[in-house]
């Protein structure tokens, strides 16, 4: 069972939330847009949660920067670069072993783990159940400009700031993971001080850029707002790439127009007020051959979405691949209960009449049904064909009253041969990994670590070598 501190905290974050949901659902529509409001939106709410600020320095071996990529919409990322991209290999291994190393404690604790649908079969016992060690920690707005430097030493200069701008040919290409934050799609943010907390983690553990998206929250925009941000987000991402090549191209012609400049001896596409269209940080380092999507809670239903759209765009979207998604405690449901919804309907955390508050907020009045095609993933409408869907990995909790529809969902991507593992965690709750009182707990580390195994399995350049 979850400890005495978890469930007197639960208490009061649920007291909280409902609250919240309530105030919103009973507001005028014209304070909540009701669908027919201004399109663009809050992506944030100040009022509920404090935002970590952005860091273009490798504050904690993580550089961090937010861009608003779309002009009508409060849309926006938020960039979370790993150190490792300016090192060699050799020094990846040594850093990565030197993170995971300078903050463990000499005494480990047991944490306990089902894992279900491994594609590897050299990890196994008796039981179903595995057993891991997770090191126990001691302690655990917007965009950024700056000079060039040549390494992560970054220090003030007469005052002014001076932030990563990568140059050279030495940069090393890394994948890009795109992050979706929970809140039940009317809180949360992709700067709150968890959600910061939680994707230097992810960048460090799986070596990765991280694209952490500020998609806009119910219900001052209903849906499918919030989804088409996702997957705006990735169409972004591709024009980036295809940007990058087209300036790698100008850099080795003669002349020019209107529509490029000459920035640090290279050539740049730019936009009719003459600035860069390219984000230097993805130019230089990003990979998105090998896209990664990963959802926590609610943003698992976001990232299942553009997961199923990118299928259909196919080579649409090249250079952009998804080869995997992470769906952490998604927020599925449906209107006919499973065994976990029945048994923990006043579950910790979140319970069964939260949920349906939700959507109710998210789900224009026309639309709304637990069957939705973004809320049950086990309505025979959607689409692709679930064979093509990338393998994606399903973590739960469980005391989480979602935990029976994920899966289920999980084992109909495994009975047509998708790579869906499942990992179920011990008197864990819904959010354990990335709420922020559960953050620096050694469960939440232990997730995070068995996230990064599983995802460079499928971004590894050499082969499968990361398995269980």
């Amino acid at each position: 069972m979850p400890s005495i501190g978890v469930k007197l905290y639960g208490v009061f974050f649920k007291f909280m939330l409902k609250h919240r949901l309530q105030s919103r659902l009973q507001a005028p529509e014209n304070d909540t847009g009701g669908g027919g409001g201004s399109s663009f939106g809050v992506t944030s709410r100040p009022e509920e949660e404090t935002a970590a600020a952005a860091n273009p320095s490798f504050t904690d071996a993580v550089a961090t920067k937010d861009i608003h990529i779309d002009p009508v919409t409060s849309l926006s990322i938020r960039i979370f670069l790993p150190d490792t991209c300016f090192n060699s290999p050799e020094a990846v291994s040594r850093s990565r072993s030197t993170v995971v190393n300078s903050g463990s404690d000499p005494n480990q604790i047991l944490i306990r783990r089902n894992s279900y649908g491994s594609s590897d079969s050299s990890v196994s016992s008796s039981n179903g159940v595995i057993v891991k060690r997770a090191q126990n920690h001691d302690n655990f707005r917007r965009n950024s400009y700056g000079c060039s430097i040549d390494d992560g030493s970054l220090k003030p200069e007469n005052g002014i700031y001076r932030g990563y701008n990568p140059m050279g040919n030495n940069c090393r290409k890394l994948p890009v993971m795109l992050q979706f934050h929970g809140g039940g799609f009317v809180s949360g943010s992709n700067d709150s001080v968890a959600n910061d907390f939680f994707c230097r983690r992810i960048a460090k553990l799986c070596d990765v850029i991280v694209l952490a998206v500020g998609y806009r929250l119910a219900p001052e925009n209903k849906y499918p707002a919030a989804f088409e941000d996702g997957l705006k987000v990735l169409h972004w991402l591709a024009k980036q790439a295809n940007l990058a090549e087209c300036s790698k191209s100008l850099g080795s012609t003669l002349g020019g127009g209107p529509d490029m400049r000459k920035a640090d001896g290279h050539w740049h596409i730019a936009d009719a007020f003459g600035a860069s269209m390219l984000e230097p940080w993805l130019a230089a380092h990003g990979d998105p051959s090998r896209c990664v999507l990963l959802g926590v809670s609610c943003g698992g239903n976001i990232a299942d979405y553009v997961a199923r759209k990118s299928v259909e765009a196919s080579k649409l979207l090249d250079p952009v691949k998804v080869v995997a998604q992470v769906l952490m405690y998604p927020f599925f449901t449906g209107s006919v209960p499973t065994h976990s919804e029945i048994k923990l309907a006043n579950s910790y955390f979140f319970d069964k009449a939260m949920c349906v508050l939700a959507w109710k907020l998210l789900l224009p009045e026309e639309e709304f049904s637990l069957d939705h095609l973004v809320a049950n993933p086990l309505v025979p409408e959607r689409g692709p064909p679930l064979k093509k869907m990338p393998p994606t990995l399903t973590v739960v909790a469980e005391h989480d009253l979602m935990r029976d529809r994920a899966i289920a969902y999980s084992e109909e991507l495994r009975k047509v041969n998708v790579d869906a593992p499942v990992l179920e965690y011990k008197d864990a709750v819904h959010e354990f990994a990335t709420l922020d009182m559960l953050l620096k707990t050694p469960q939440a580390q232990a997730c995070a670590e068995d996230i990064a195994i599983w995802v460079k399995k499928h971004i590894s350049l050499r082969g499968h070598e990361f398995s269980y």
